[in-house]
């Protein structure tokens, strides 16, 4: 008879695999991907290097599972400020300001997400997380298209160009050997991003707030 996992073995391993995918979010978050060596992301989560093995059969398998599940939470943060908005182009510019911020918070992590170089697994992944941030600014342009409060455009495409710009224009900002320095001003790269957004999707291009939240 083919064993069968209880609901509390399996409790156990769901736990002990989200402590290992943790350690290795903490280790790339610290020095990119060369630092989650198996033997380093075990020492972290207090685990053998078997054990790791046991829920990732490689380390490539192990990092598409850490970039998969940071991706998630950084569009969900993305998702989250533009919920409950009425207005589209208040929505579109907190939803940039919410992608740059955390970004800008986590520059190490940002970098791994968007540009570090990658095993060719987690690089599908990345597509997936691209495609994933552009999803929720194209639901949002097609409502602000149907509310009258955008002109007409290809949701889609526009959505696409704008998670490619910003994520370019951020590259710079979170490359480890990037000149950036804090004397540089986040502020004004908020703004400038938000201006964007708007010349890209409407004929605006001043938003009221923009200097309230880049602060």
């Amino acid at each position: 008879m083919p064993y069968r996992p209880t609901e509390r073995t399996e409790a156990r391993r769901v736990a002990a695999r989200g402590v290992i995918v943790d350690a290795a979010t903490e280790l790339v978050a610290h020095g990119g991907y060369r630092e989650a060596q198996v033997a380093a992301v075990a020492r972290r989560a207090g685990v053998a290097t078997g054990t790791v093995y046991r829920h990732f059969p490689s380390k490539a398998d192990l990092l598409v599972e850490v970039f998969r599940r940071a991706a998630r939470r950084e569009v969900d943060a993305v998702a989250s400020a533009t919920a409950g908005r009425e207005d589209a182009r208040d929505a579109l510019a907190e939803a940039v300001r919410t992608f740059a911020r955390r970004a800008l918070r986590s520059r190490r992590l940002a970098w791994a997400l968007l540009a570090e170089p990658v095993d060719p697994a987690v690089e599908a992944e990345r597509l997936a997380f691209r495609r994933a941030y552009a999803a929720v600014f194209a639901a949002t342009i097609r409502d602000g298209i149907a509310r009258g409060q955008l002109p007409a455009q290809d949701a889609g495409l526009t959505a696409t160009a704008l998670v490619g710009a910003v994520g370019e224009a951020l590259v710079d900002w979170v490359a480890p050997a990037s000149p950036t320095t804090p004397a540089r001003d986040a502020g004004a790269l908020l703004q400038g991003l938000v201006t964007f957004c708007l010349r890209a999707t409407t004929d605006q291009e001043h938003d009221a707030d923009v200097h309230h939240h880049a602060a």
